[in-house]
């Protein structure tokens, strides 16, 4: 599929990019092709320099060529001089520190968009949480995106989709223009909860293909842990306030599909190592960006007992991280020790997070899908 020429770059739409591992990157290089004026923030000198002259991140995007117009700098300063919109794509457990140095160099009227994909692990909070609680920000300048975006494929130009989401829906619209080009559509919509767990869900999962795909299982076991871990991610979203419907679209479903399936995902690589019969430290170690889905086994964990959710799957991978479990033992636990016959859907069983919804959640995406995303959400 051939991309869309990229229309010029318009005057005075300034953004910031803050962090230039594979993801920041990426969405800079979406953003300059999408017509804005983008300054991406690199902590390590000599990489802003590569990237402003040779027009390469060869760290985190080999072998690809980034706009002529995207600059790159090392000094946070420059880096938010006059940006109304600043995009962030740090670490998770890094963002506090990133916030706190960022903080006074902000525009004040600026709005705060999160590319993460994590929760605190000290706190248990979403990154846009953790945003609203550093900066002195109102939740209607705080956007997130997510949805199946791996890095090298998009910064490929090949098609893809994702879902802005704020609690303004003019803050996602305006958001969402901005990250939009030949070949990669934004949706909005407004709940910021489902959306970022969905992100965070997905790793999870995708951690847990990973570890069958290493031990040697097929693509039945595959295919059952995806599908039973959706209903736990659903399941948990919903008890803390997101809409079933945004967990079988493209932040939930989308997403949970595209890293569970690709070698590109950092998650699935890591889960495939712990398969093969790496321990914890060794698997991190061989990661060369930070694996979210390995931090944030923790705190889900405790999200979930907080609120009397059972996500069996994600227990196990934890198991298999702490070493209490064979990988090759994930797959006949797939839900429950228990031998007694339970409903597919948590409705036939008694359990009324959320997981009911998931046809008509399914019904309503493909329909959105259809239809080009003219939904009463837009996404």
């Amino acid at each position: 599929m051939r991309a869309k020429a990229h229309p010029p770059v318009v005057p005075g739409t300034r953004v910031a990019v803050l962090g230039a591992g594979s993801w920041g990157t990426t969405f800079a290089k979406i953003l300059a092709d999408g017509g804005a004026d983008v300054v991406l923030w690199a902590r390590r000198p000599e990489l802003a320099r590569e990237i402003s002259e040779g027009r390469r991140n060869s760290d985190y995007l080999p072998g690809i060529n980034l706009p002529a117009h995207l600059r790159a700098t090392s000094s946070l300063r420059d880096a938010l001089a006059g940006a109304g919109q600043v995009f962030v794509s740090v670490p998770s457990q890094s963002l506090r520190e990133n916030l706190v140095a960022a903080g006074d160099l902000l525009d004040p009227e600026a709005v705060i968009v999160s590319l993460m994909k994590g929760v605190e692990r000290s706190s248990g909070l979403r990154m846009s949480e953790v945003i609203g609680q550093v900066l002195p920000i109102a939740p209607e300048r705080i956007a997130a995106i997510s949805g199946p975006n791996l890095a090298l494929e998009i910064a490929k130009e090949q098609p893809t989709a994702a879902v802005v989401s704020s609690a303004s829906l003019e803050t996602a619209q305006a958001v969402a223009k901005l990250a939009t080009n030949g070949y990669f559509r934004s949706y909005v919509n407004t709940d910021v909860i489902g959306t970022e767990f969905g992100g965070v869900l997905k790793n999870l999962i995708a951690v847990a293909i990973g570890i069958v795909d290493g031990v040697g299982y097929g693509e039945n076991t595959k295919a059952s842990i995806i599908t039973r871990g959706l209903v736990e991610m659903t399941d948990f979203a919903v008890a803390y306030g997101a809409q079933p419907e945004t967990l079988a679209g493209l932040a939930g479903l989308g997403d949970l599909i595209a890293t569970s399936q690709s070698p590109l995902s950092r998650n699935n690589t890591a889960g495939r190592l712990l398969g093969q019969g790496y321990g914890y430290n060794d698997v991190v170690k061989q990661m060369q960006q930070t694996t979210e889905g390995l931090v944030s086994v923790g705190p889900i964990l405790e999200l979930a007992h907080a609120k009397g959710v059972e996500m069996p799957i994600v227990e196990q991978v934890r198991q298999v991280l702490a070493g209490t479990l064979n990988p090759r033992d994930i797959a006949p636990h797939l839900t429950t020790d228990s031998r007694e016959p339970q409903g597919e859907r948590t409705i036939d069983d008694g359990q009324a997070h959320g997981g009911a919804a998931l046809w008509g959640a399914f019904k309503r995406a493909f329909d959105q899908l259809r239809d080009g995303g003219r939904g009463p959400r837009g996404a």
